[in-house]
């Protein structure tokens, strides 16, 4: 018995209308576990690179070894950064949340570092003989003029992270890459290819929202383009 023409579902086809209406909700929940593994991630991910790339910063023997580090943590396959991280956080969203932190490192780190580096010393100097302190320093000049390196590393983290928790389907908390996964075992296409589609599009989406942000923090870039 041959599947109904109008029958999409049944013919296991890769673009299949049928599909999206029949699991919206498990479509929803599965993208919004996606952004919320991403987003954690990337965000402790800066709150742990700003103090390093300081630090590499401020003291030149520390470089060496910070970008040396966070480097190797970045070669580790993710399976097997998952196996090693698995005895301490266990089968869980936290499994996968601390891989991406880890990977994010590298890229957040090396862009921050750049990017205060780049801060011209002329523009430092005139800063200290109108009174800034260290803290006013940082926060008020050197930061806001690194801003545009720290998000360019912030935009290739963001994206990765977006790849990389499928990865996290493996415990069972990949988001979309649960679907995927699932649906590579039944050879689901049509779950496939809609689930991957989706990850695109939270990464483009991604990318967009950071790039905007970065226009409207930095306008003086604006004017100079």
């Amino acid at each position: 018995m041959t599947a109904p023409p109008d029958d999409c579902l049944a013919r296991n086809e890769w673009v299949c209308g049928a599909y999206l209406s029949s699991r919206r909700h498990i479509l929803w929940e599965a993208a919004l576990q996606h952004v919320q593994l991403t987003a954690v991630a990337v965000l402790i991910g800066l709150a742990l690179a700003l103090p390093l790339a300081l630090v590499a910063r401020s003291r030149r023997w520390a470089a060496g070894p910070v970008l040396g580090v966070t480097t190797i943590l970045y070669t580790i396959p993710s399976l097997a950064m998952f196996s090693l991280l698995l005895p301490v956080y266990g089968l869980s969203a936290s499994l996968v949340v601390a891989g991406l932190v880890l990977y994010s490192l590298t890229l957040l780190v090396r862009n921050i570092l750049a990017g205060l580096r780049a801060v011209p010393e002329d523009t430092r100097q005139a800063a200290r003989g109108m009174g800034y302190g260290p803290v006013r320093l940082l926060v008020a000049v050197e930061l806001p003029l690194a801003l545009p390196a720290a998000m360019a590393g912030l935009r290739i983290a963001t994206v990765s992270a977006v790849s990389l928790v499928t990865i996290g389907a493996i415990v069972g908390y990949g988001g979309l890459g649960n679907l995927i996964y699932a649906g590579m075992n039944t050879y689901f296409k049509a779950q496939v290819l809609t689930a991957s589609v989706l990850c695109v599009v939270i990464a483009v989406a991604a990318d967009l929202l950071l790039l905007l942000l970065q226009r409207l923090l930095t306008p003086w870039t604006r004017s100079r383009s």
